[in-house]
């Protein structure tokens, strides 16, 4: 299911999440002082072709907070609303509710990327 999941995903709009999460990592780190920025843009990209599957671990130090909140403030808020709308419109058919979920959980990364690892999900939890 997870293979399907991920197959439907990445056509109907994946794809070109994952592009635009690349091209605005690469930008990022043109500039040496953007490096971690675009560190978090491609981990972005890399979930947003194929979230089924995965798991998100949250953790990190005092310095993964400053730039959450950083992040947060310069506009970690709004693109965690977007996904979240998004999550919520997808929600609105049953169809959909798998789809919904994995924006939620994008939305969250939105939230806190920093200090944030993605591995593959346990098929036995």
């Amino acid at each position: 299911m997870k293979f399907l999941g991920n197959l439907l995903w990445f056509l109907l709009g994946g794809l070109w999440m994952a592009i635009g999460w690349s091209l605005v990592g690469i930008v990022w780190c043109i500039t040496i002082v953007g490096i971690p920025v675009g560190k978090q843009c491609f981990k972005f990209a890399k979930l947003s072709a194929f979230p089924f599957g995965k798991q998100i671990n949250y953790g990190g130090g005092a310095g993964s907070i400053l730039l959450n909140i950083l992040w947060l403030i310069f506009g970690g808020v709004e693109l965690a609303l977007g996904i979240f709308i998004n999550g919520c419109l997808f929600c609105v058919t049953i169809i959909g509710i798998p789809f919904g979920l994995q924006c939620f959980k994008l939305a969250k990364l939105a939230l806190l990327p920093f200090g944030a690892t993605v591995t593959k999900q346990n098929q036995y939890v």
